[in-house]
């Protein structure tokens, strides 16, 4: 089932952030490290190369990914132009002290008392955005949730006398054309519980454990994968840990919940879901797949 979620205020929320781009002199685009495409929201990088406005990407919470994919993507997104990106967990100050400074290489002709560096945080929902700014700031001036869409507003503030910086609401758009983005995005809680279901979620993300990281499950579950799809793996949660409903069936929503959070917590192990290469082979087969649709129907 393809995932969607697009609330009322991100549409307010879209259109604003396209005003203040229009005096934002760089952006700060915050990624899962995770998944980083599929994190990428199109209509940032549609607002940004409209303006012309250089880009540094924090591949955030790289400490619940894969080092060596994180180490692909970066050779990824610093290949293009007008980009920097960067891995880091927005939860260590030492981390985060480094962006002030490669802000200010990207936008060199700014960053004085008169001409002080406009930076605008951007990014999905429930991605460490807030958290980025209070580390930034030093001080609580973000409301911090473990849900998407905790900020609805904009927020400005002077970094220092040489820079400002605007935070804004978490954005998604309105359409997820991947069906495999959404999945992903949803197993990493940047999407509204109402909008998924979580057997649904926890299957999809099994499947690619089972792919690439077969021994983590093992290790945490104490159970042999082999031969397994992800249903099955959701139901060998359940036995291990003793999920039964009343009638002694296994209670797979308990057991899907309790992998999407070992997950999401970083308590399965390093884990992306998705690297340079995978990226590539799922939009080359997506487009294989309409070319052959658009001759069928000719």
């Amino acid at each position: 089932m393809p995932i969607n979620w697009f609330p009322g205020h991100m549409v307010s929320a879209r259109k604003k952030a396209a005003e203040t781009m229009e005096w934002t002199d760089m952006i700060i685009e915050v990624l899962d490290a995770r998944l980083p495409e599929a994190s990428t929201n199109p209509m940032i990088k549609e607002l940004r190369l409209h303006r012309q406005r250089p880009c540094l990407k924090i591949l955030n919470k790289a400490d619940l990914a894969d080092p060596a994919v994180t180490q692909a993507w970066l050779d990824f997104y610093n290949a293009q132009k007008d980009v920097k990106a960067v891995a880091l967990s927005c939860k260590k100050p030492s981390d985060v002290a480094k962006i002030p400074g490669l802000c200010q290489k990207l936008a060199p002709h700014r960053g004085t008392s008169l001409k002080p560096l406009r930076m605008m945080i951007m990014g999905i929902p429930n991605v460490g955005k807030s958290t980025l700014m209070n580390a930034l700031l030093k001080r609580r001036v973000a409301a911090v949730g473990d849900q998407p869409a905790v900020t609805k507003n904009q927020q400005r503030f002077e970094l220092n006398d040489r820079m400002t910086i605007t935070d804004t609401p978490g954005l998604l758009w309105p359409k997820i054309e991947h069906e495999s983005d959404g999945y992903m995005l949803a197993a990493s809680h940047a999407i509204g519980t109402n909008a998924v279901i979580d057997e649904e979620v926890a299957a999809f993300l099994a499947g690619i454990l089972l792919l690439r990281y077969p021994a983590l499950l093992t290790a945490r579950y104490g159970c042999t994968v082999e031969g397994l799809d992800g249903v099955g793996v959701i139901e060998a949660v359940a036995k291990r840990r003793g999920f039964r409903l009343k009638g002694g069936d296994p209670d797979l929503e308990n057991a899907a919940i309790t992998l999407l959070k070992d997950y999401r917590t970083g308590v399965l192990g390093p884990i992306s879901l998705e690297t340079p290469e995978t990226r590539k082979a799922m939009l080359a087969e997506q487009l294989l797949a309409k070319v052959k649709a658009g001759k069928e129907e000719a």
